[in-house]
């Protein structure tokens, strides 16, 4: 695929039956200088995979289902992606022009650099009561046992060192949502500096969202006790 505007950035986006948004989340990209793009398609039922190709994303088919498994795919090739590997949702809501902001944060010094709705000039369109509430509850235990100072949990927008990945890639394991709270949970298990950028959420442009509330909700708060029980990783590397 051709690679003009920033090589060395590679755009992940899981995806999973949301033709009518790829097509737009993959043309912002583009103007703004981001066309290293590699979707993650979950065996959608629709013609995501043939627009997203068509709009000049590499496309490769997901093996099974779940975020968590086709972030960890694509993880798992670095032949795929370049010196930074930005992560970001299929349905319009994140807003590509943020990406500045998180590859700003790594060259300041950060491993990891990830959105938050709910830092100061941050917000949601497209969080009701139940996920708000939610969100807070697993903040507080993910700080409290590990005494980071995260501000948004269950957000999927963010922007990693290729180390960042060889680090974090063999020891994750989640197959769904709870991914991003693993990731940031063993980021910080692991030494790895953690920035938070302000991030607006838009509401999704089309269809309907696979976030089961309460059952990925479960699969999360399963992950933060699994962790704290499981204890730390390695030692901080120096």
């Amino acid at each position: 695929m051709k690679k003009t505007g920033n090589p060395n950035v590679t755009v992940i986006i899981p995806t999973l039956n949301e033709e009518k948004s790829i097509i737009k989340v993959i043309q912002e990209l583009n103007q703004i200088g981001y066309d290293n793009i590699l979707v993650v398609d979950g065996n959608s039922r629709d013609s995501t995979a043939k627009v997203a190709k068509e709009s000049g994303a590499n496309v490769i088919v997901q093996n099974g289902r779940g975020k968590g498994a086709a972030l960890r795919q694509a993880f798992g090739d670095t032949d795929l992606y370049g010196d930074v590997v930005v992560i970001m949702d299929a349905d319009g809501s994140m807003n590509p022009k943020e990406i500045l902001l998180l590859i700003e944060a790594l060259d300041s010094g950060a491993d990891l650099a990830k959105g938050s709705r709910f830092l100061p000039h941050g917000y949601s369109e497209d969080m009701n009561l139940t996920r708000r509430i939610g969100n807070r509850f697993f903040l507080l235990l993910v700080n409290w046992f590990w005494s980071t100072s995260y501000t948004d949990l269950c957000y999927g927008f963010g922007a990693f060192r290729k180390d960042a990945i060889r680090k974090l890639f063999p020891r994750l394991k989640s197959k769904n949502f709870e991914i991003e709270t693993e990731i940031f949970i063993k980021a910080k298990k692991l030494g790895l500096k953690v920035v938070e950028v302000p991030s607006i959420e838009s509401r999704r442009k089309h269809g309907k969202s696979n976030l089961h509330i309460f059952r990925d909700g479960f699969r999360i708060l399963k992950t933060i006790v699994e962790e704290s029980v499981n204890g730390p990783l390695i030692k901080k590397h120096h």
